[in-house]
């Protein structure tokens, strides 16, 4: 397995938890389809991509935050105030579904905005988006036998 494949399903889960858009899966299972791919090094790719994209969402909520009452800002003090009655109803563990398409990113980066500790965020956003990613590649790999 090259390091430009490991590389390029790293990128594709990056781009996919940014608030850019990105196929991280179709990028994950083309991978492992490869005749020499080893699941294993592809699952810790994609989850490090996917983490560390969730990451970047965190940082500019945070840093954003100064801004939330301009009208350019995407995320207005309404929105911040639904993202905040969410994680104060069902908790912290709502990052667990970090990984979902179309609220996944506006979690991450609603979690940067409310100001939750960073070792919280990065725990429930890693075991969520792990998850997926070996659930993904356990299908394919029962799959594919």
């Amino acid at each position: 397995m090259t390091a430009m494949l490991l590389l390029g399903v790293f990128g594709a889960a990056f781009l996919s938890a940014t608030l850019l858009f990105g196929v991280s899966e179709a990028a994950l299972l083309v991978a492992a389809a490869q005749q020499d791919a080893r699941l294993l090094p592809l699952f810790l790719a994609a989850t490090a991509g996917n983490v560390t994209g969730a990451i970047v969402n965190f940082v500019l909520g945070r840093f954003l935050l100064r801004f939330e009452n301009r009208r350019w800002f995407p995320v207005g003090p309404e929105n911040r105030s639904r993202a905040q009655t969410l994680f104060e109803r069902f908790g912290r563990p709502v990052l667990l579904f970090s990984w979902l398409p179309l609220i996944g990113d506006p979690l991450t980066l609603a979690a940067g905005l409310l100001r939750m500790p960073f070792s919280v965020f990065f725990v429930y956003v890693t075991i969520g988006k792990a998850a997926r990613y070996a659930a993904l590649l356990w299908g394919y790999d029962l799959v594919t036998r």
